[in-house]
């Protein structure tokens, strides 16, 4: 019988320590496809979603990807969907048939991508990141817009950055 419990006590952890680290399986979002949200007749609606570090950005976005339309846009030429939350808002339209046509995201106070931060404290040394805001701005399953819009300050003067999340300084103002 301590035999039995033996072999089954080595078995469990034998199992544990050959278990795969997610670090090293880790799924790329890059490689993720677009998300289809529903069929409208012929016409898919198509949703890329942001792999943005901010939680609140990601909540968001999993938030309108579960909302169901239903057919409460029917009788209607576009239909507007708005989601509000603190430091984040999003909105959607579609159109008579119940396809997405576009979506504006525009949220505040949010976790910068490494990219960014290196980016703006190599070009800007001494400065601070006092605000940001990211916008994210989709038509027809095509990205509009990806950029975060930052105020960044040193002493007393005051610069607005627009830097895309490569870290690509678009433009100083």
């Amino acid at each position: 019988m301590k035999l039995l419990f033996s072999v089954l006590a080595l078995l469990c952890f034998s199992t544990v320590s050959y278990s795969q680290s997610l670090e090293d399986e880790e799924l790329k979002y890059n490689e993720l496809p677009a998300i289809v949200m529903k069929t409208a007749g012929k016409d898919f609606s198509i949703y890329l979603p942001d792999r943005n570090p901010d939680e609140k950005v990601r909540q968001m976005q999993e938030k309108f990807i579960g909302y169901d339309l239903g057919k409460d846009y029917e009788g209607y030429n576009e239909y507007l969907v708005v989601m509000e939350a603190e430091n984040a808002y999003l909105a959607a339209t579609y159109n008579e048939n119940g396809k997405l046509m576009s979506v504006v995201e525009n949220y505040t106070n949010v976790k910068l991508p490494r990219q960014v931060i290196f980016s703006v404290f190599k070009s800007y040394p001494g400065w601070t990141i006092v605000k940001d805001k990211f916008l994210y701005t989709q038509e027809d399953g095509d990205i509009i817009k990806k950029q975060y819009n930052l105020k960044i300050k040193k002493d007393k003067e005051i610069k607005k950055l627009i830097v895309q999340p490569n870290g690509n300084i678009i433009a100083g103002l």
